[in-house]
């Protein structure tokens, strides 16, 4: 990982979903799915980004990638403004940035070859001249993600679904990125499954100096791919940190609560489960004050009135608190 200008910058970035209601089809309120994310990543890491399920993960990793255009924020790659680019210039950005969607089964067109589907983007661009030499790219790309080459004629209901990842994943490396999104890439998977998909991704990143955004609920993955970890929460950051940090030194109460969910391999060794009372607040009507408030297990009275402060424990280790430690 290189210490110099990040590959990846993300400052502010938010993702409003505007509410309509009526036969005016009158905006009434705003669902908030990211509210205000920063962070760097850089070239060859990986950056896990964990929290429940409609935290805005998946929201934020599209918005990065301009599939969703976001209401606020500048997201920088490579120095260029994503949010801010044309036309011409974010196709040109699409060769670098590329994304791996979480289910295998819906992200392929049933009605197109394995050697379509990968090869589509490398004959939209221009990377390979000729019929010939693009099934040859195609088979290479089926080969380093460990598919039979032999496959190319092949249509995506003749695969189980590990396969059709892997296809996924050949499709996205075929335009020769730099990051790639992994949206909850291995949860659609069986376990033997997804350490497969998950070994093969890190040897991907290690060959190819890949950086990675690994969307994900699964704390064991997550630990086992990152480099780094950013916890969300109702379309926040609430803590961000080295891999071996968080699961050694948890600051935020969330972060906590999420790591005494995670089971414990070794054998004999307990920790106090940490329930959360009540349901996640709808990003429509976040409560005011700290978000987490209404389910923390030490609020303050003051965590109900008051923005939480970034608390910055060193060595790139940040939390968004009302308590110090």
């Amino acid at each position: 990982m290189s210490a110099e200008v990040p590959l990846l910058s993300v400052r502010g970035l938010k993702k409003y979903f505007p509410v309509h209601k009526g036969v005016l089809s009158k905006v009434v309120g705003q669902v908030k799915a990211v509210d205000d994310v920063s962070f760097d990543l850089a070239h060859g890491e990986t950056l896990g980004l964990v929290g429940e399920s409609g935290c805005g993960k998946t929201t934020a990793g599209r918005s990065i990638l301009r599939l969703l255009k976001p209401t606020a924020g500048q997201v920088d790659f490579e120095g260029q403004d994503v949010t801010a680019a044309g036309r011409e210039e974010l196709r040109r950005l699409r060769q670098k940035m590329q994304i791996i969607f979480q289910d295998p089964y819906a992200s392929l067109n049933p009605r197109m070859s394995v050697m379509d589907i990968v090869g589509e983007g490398m004959r939209v661009h221009g990377l390979v001249k000729g019929r010939n030499a693009l099934e040859q790219a195609v088979r290479d790309l089926l080969e380093k993600v460990r598919l039979d080459p032999g496959y190319v004629n092949r249509y995506p209901h003749e695969f189980s679904g590990g396969q059709r990842q892997r296809i996924g994943i050949a499709r996205a490396l075929s335009l020769r990125p730099k990051f790639i999104v992994c949206d909850e890439a291995v949860s659609a998977l069986d376990v033997s499954i997804q350490a497969q998909v998950i070994n093969l991704l890190m040897d991907l990143r290690d060959e190819m100096g890949l950086a990675f955004l690994f969307v994900a609920h699964d704390l064991s993955v997550v630990r086992h791919i990152s480099h780094r970890v950013a916890v969300m929460y109702l379309g926040k950051i609430v803590e961000l940190c080295e891999t071996r940090e968080l699961f050694h030194r948890p600051m935020h109460p969330y972060t906590k609560a999420l790591l005494s969910a995670v089971p414990k391999a070794e054998p004999g060794k307990k920790s106090e489960r940490i329930i959360l009372q009540g349901d996640v607040p709808s990003p429509l009507n976040p409560p005011p004050g700290c978000a987490f408030h209404t389910r923390c297990p030490v609020v303050m009275d003051h965590c109900k009135t008051e923005e939480p402060p970034v608390r910055d424990v060193g060595n790139g280790h940040t939390f968004v608190c009302h308590l110090e430690d």
